[in-house]
């Protein structure tokens, strides 16, 4: 069954006057997108303020409607509830019906970060062997679009491309602002031994628990909120991926042994932080605490203009930085003094 799709653009002081209007009128769905979207006045928005919903000066709102619906009618209807709205600014199209969950799929092919990594969308099968005679690759399985992260961001990609030059066989590695886990599960994929991830967000490390589960290294991941992490690192031996209390603030009444957050011992092998200048700023020291003397770390989330601040502000903790760029962002890496 095709769908009847109703565009316009508006100001953003009168997107929430159409959006109602358009829910009013019985909307399937509403999609809102930045009017200048693909053109050189594209506005990303990257740091919103805490509580902020910011955005764009200009918006399209495309909403979809049944088939059935009666344009004329749909057009009156939405001049009497926004008297201001132009006639022309009204734009239909049929939309043909489609497996949407198929071409939202289809779009995504596995992805290759560095020599050796890989991340696969679950409908696609990876190879077993390399075909130039090499090792197999090594293959993280995620579903793309993921709202934590599945390695199309470039702040991603650089920390992925990180891990792959590292040596992590029997290392232990803190994933900090872990999101879907991709960091933390490509570390353990890579031969790292254990791996410690921390998001302020229990949704993602409920995210976190479930891609580990799903990849097979669920054992040897341990997740933490911030508070229950305090600066502190990997334990020898750390609670499954699936466990619960991590993922929540407040600790079951009789948790079963298995649950339990394991008491944090000793500062990590390896560490990266892929969050926000902001937060990284206020957390180096933190940082340098979870890292052992020597340890490589890298941190991302960051853009290029404020890469400089950061080179100044580590270099009382870390040596060696150096900066790498992909598009507007930049990963900086180094070691622990």
């Amino acid at each position: 069954m095709p769908w009847l799709e109703l565009s316009l653009t508006v100001r953003a002081t009168q997107q929430p006057a159409v959006e109602d209007a358009l829910n009013d009128l019985g909307a399937l769905s509403i999609t809102l997108q930045d009017a200048d979207a693909q053109t050189p006045d594209e506005q990303a928005i990257f740091e919103p303020g805490v509580g902020e919903l910011p955005l764009w000066p200009t918006i399209t709102l495309q909403a979809l409607f049944d088939e059935h619906v009666d344009r004329r009618g749909l057009s009156e209807t939405l001049g009497e509830l926004l008297p201001w709205l132009e006639p022309d600014q009204l734009q239909f199209r049929e939309v043909a019906d489609q497996n949407w969950e198929r071409v939202w799929m289809d779009q995504y092919r596995p992805m290759p970060f560095g020599r050796r990594l890989w991340i696969y969308p679950w409908n696609i099968e990876p190879p077993t062997h390399s075909e130039n005679g090499d090792d197999a690759p090594v293959v993280v399985r995620l579903d793309p679009g993921l709202a934590f992260g599945s390695g199309t961001h470039p702040t991603t990609a650089l920390c992925l491309e990180w891990l792959d030059g590292l040596e992590l066989a029997g290392k232990s590695v803190i994933d900090y602002g872990c999101g879907s886990g991709i960091l933390a599960i490509a570390a353990l994929k890579l031969g790292a031994a254990s791996a410690v991830g921390i998001d302020n967000d229990p949704q993602a490390l409920t995210a976190s628990a479930d891609n580990a589960q799903r990849n097979g290294v669920a054992e040897r991941l341990a997740l933490y909120l911030p508070q229950d992490f305090c600066g502190q690192v990997a334990p020898a031996h750390p609670a499954p991926a699936t466990l619960v209390h991590p993922c929540t603030s407040v600790a079951p009444a009789h948790p079963a042994p298995a649950t339990l957050v394991h008491p944090c011992t000793s500062p990590a092998d390896v560490f990266l932080a892929n969050i926000l200048a902001g937060p990284l700023l206020e957390l180096a020291p933190t940082f340098a605490a979870a890292a052992k003397p020597r340890a490589p770390f890298a941190i991302s989330g960051i853009l290029a203009g404020q890469q400089d601040e950061l080179l100044q502000h580590y270099a009382e903790w870390f040596d060696e930085l150096r900066v790498d760029r992909r598009e507007d962002w930049v990963r900086i890496s180094g070691r622990r003094r």
